[in-house]
C-alpha cells in the first residue's frame, strides 16, 4: 500500500488497468456474445478499454456481435469512465462510515482536472445528480423519437444506451451504420449534440454556473462571478465548434447530400461530435475529404474542455497555451486571460501536456506505420482518435493486428487519464530539491 500512498495518481492508472482487466474478463464469456462463443482475449481487452475510457473505437460490431449482457457490460463501463471511478469509490466509502484520505482527495481533484472542493462527498452527490438529470432527459427524448419505429422495450433500452454514451461522450451505438439513418432529423441532432456538449463541457462548470445564476447568495455575501475556467470553457468551446463547422461545410461543398438543410446538420453534427470527443457520426467518416479529415484531427488533439468527459489535450490547456503564445510573441511579461495572471506553473503544465500528447500521438503512428498495412491517413486518423478518446474512425479499426490493438488501447488509456497523469505515476511523487542550481544561457529558436 505504500506504493500508492507515496504516489496517489497511482491509483488513477491502476485502478483503471484494474476495471478494464475486469470488463475484458465479462465481456470475453460466451453469455456477453449472440453466437456463444468467446471473444478473443485481444478484442475483449480493446473493447474494455475503449469502454471505459469513453472513446467508442470498436473491432466487431456492438449491435449485432454482443448480447444484452455485453452491451449492458459496456454500458456500464463507460458510464464509471465518463463520471470517474473515484466518484463511485467516494460514495461507498462516505456509505461505509470511512473518511477520504488527503490522497484519494489528490486522485478525485486530479481525475476531474478540478480545483479542490472541501466538502468531497457534496461534490460528488452534485456530480452524480448532475449526471442522471441529463441522462434521463436525453433518454426520455431519445424513446420519444425511437417509439414511432421500434417497440416501446426497444425504444427505452435505446434512448437509455445512447443517452448515457452521448453525455460521457462515449460514442458507442448500437446501430451498424452509426446515426447515418438520422442525420436529417433536427430533433434528434438537437437532442444528442445537447447531450455531447452538457458532458464535454464538465461537472465544475456545470456546477458554477448553476452556484452562480440559480443559487442565492447569503445575506452580506459579495455578488457571485463565474470562475475563470468556466469563462475559457464558455468562450474556447463555441470558436472550435463554429470554425470547424465552416471548415468541414466547405470543405465538402461537392460532397453529395441530399439537400442544404442535411449538409448543414451533417457538418454541424461532425464538427460537435469531434469537438466534445463523443464520435457519434451521421456520415461515413471514411468517405469524407482528405482537409476535412485533417480538421476533425485537429478538434481531436484540442478536445473538449478539462473536468469534462472527454478527451484530447483539452481546450483549455490549448486556450493557456495559445495565451502564453502571443505573450511571448508580443513581448509581454507573462500572459493575462480574463484580466487574470497566468503563474508559471500552469503554463509549464499546458505546455507538457501539448508536447507530451505529440510525443505519444507521432510515436504511435510511427510504430503502426510498421506492423498495420492501411494508408498512412487512416493510421494517422486512427492515432488521434485513439489519442482524443473521439472513437470515430476511417474504418481500419476491425483490421488492426494484436500488435495495432494494444497499441491504442495503451494511447486510449493514456488520452483519457492524461499524459501527465502518467508521467507522474510512473516517475513518483514530488521531490524538494535542496540545492539551487544557477540559472544558465541556453539558446532557442
Amino acid at each position: 500500500m505504500s506504493y500508492f500512498k507515496s504516489n496517489p495518481y497511482r491509483v488513477i492508472l491502476f485502478g483503471f488497468v484494474f476495471i478494464i482487466i475486469i470488463g475484458a474478463f465479462l465481456l470475453a464469456h460466451p453469455a456477453a456474445s449472440t453466437s456463444g462463443e468467446p471473444q478473443s482475449a485481444a478484442d475483449a481487452f480493446f473493447v474494455a478499454t475503449s469502454a471505459i475510457s469513453t472513446t467508442g473505437l470498436s473491432v466487431v460490431d456492438i449491435g449485432k456481435f454482443y448480447t444484452l449482457f455485453g452491451q449492458t457490460v459496456i454500458l456500464v463501463l463507460f458510464q464509471i469512465g465518463g463520471l470517474g471511478y473515484m466518484i463511485f469509490i467516494v460514495l461507498v466509502m462516505y456509505g461505509l462510515g470511512i473518511r477520504l484520505s488527503l490522497g484519494g482527495r489528490i486522485v478525485l481533484e486530479e481525475s476531474f482536472s478540478s480545483h479542490p472542493y472541501e466538502d468531497v462527498l457534496r461534490f460528488s452527490k452534485i456530480i452524480c445528480l448532475i449526471t442522471f438529470v441529463f441522462e434521463f432527459s436525453g433518454a426520455v427524448f431519445l424513446t420519444l423519437f425511437w417509439m414511432k419505429e421500434f417497440p416501446l422495450k426497444e425504444a427505452v433500452y435505446l434512448g437509455i444506451f445512447h443517452s448515457v454514451s452521448a453525455f460521457c461522450t462515449a460514442g458507442f451505438c448500437l446501430f451498424p451504420d452509426n446515426f447515418c439513418t438520422y442525420g436529417n432529423s433536427i430533433y434528434f441532432n438537437c437532442v444528442i449534440n445537447g447531450l455531447c456538449i452538457a458532458g464535454s463541457i464538465g461537472f465544475p462548470v456545470i456546477y458554477d454556473i448553476y452556484h452562480t445564476f440559480f443559487v442565492k447568495a447569503p445575506e452580506g455575501e459579495m455578488l457571485r462571478k463565474i470562475s475563470v475556467h468556466t469563462r475559457l470553457v464558455m468562450v474556447m468551446m463555441p470558436i472550435l465548434i463554429f470554425s470547424g463547422w465552416i471548415l468541414i461545410f466547405l470543405f465538402e461543398w461537392h460532397s453529395p447530400f441530399p439537400t442544404f438543410k442535411d449538409r448543414v446538420l451533417a457538418t454541424l453534427f461532425q464538427a460537435i461530435s469531434t469537438s466534445t470527443t463523443t464520435g457519434f457520426n451521421t456520415v461515413n467518416t471514411g468517405m469524407m475529404k482528405i482537409s476535412s479529415l485533417t480538421t476533425m484531427l485537429m478538434l481531436m488533439y484540442i478536445g473538449a474542455p478539462a473536468g469534462g468527459t472527454g478527451g484530447g489535450v483539452k481546450s483549455t490547456t490549448f486556450g493557456v497555451l495559445i495565451a502564453s503564445i502571443f505573450s511571448v510573441v508580443s513581448m509581454k511579461e507573462e500572459p493575462i486571460l480574463f484580466n487574470k495572471r497566468i503563474s508559471a506553473k500552469i503554463r509549464a503544465k499546458a505546455f507538457a501536456i501539448c508536447t507530451l500528447a505529440m510525443l505519444v500521438i507521432i510515436t504511435d503512428i510511427l510504430i503502426l506505420s510498421a506492423t498495420e498495412k492501411s494508408s498512412y491517413i487512416d493510421i494517422v486518423y486512427e492515432t488521434f482518435s485513439a489519442f482524443g478518446t473521439v472513437g470515430l474512425s476511417t474504418g481500419i479499426t476491425p483490421s488492426l493486428s494484436v500488435a495495432g490493438k494494444f497499441i491504442i488501447c495503451a494511447t486510449m488509456l493514456i488520452g483519457r487519464i492524461g499524459p501527465l497523469v502518467i508521467g507522474y505515476s510512473v516517475w513518483g511523487r514530488k521531490k524538494t530539491v535542496s540545492i539551487k542550481y544557477p540559472q544558465g544561457t541556453f539558446m532557442v529558436g
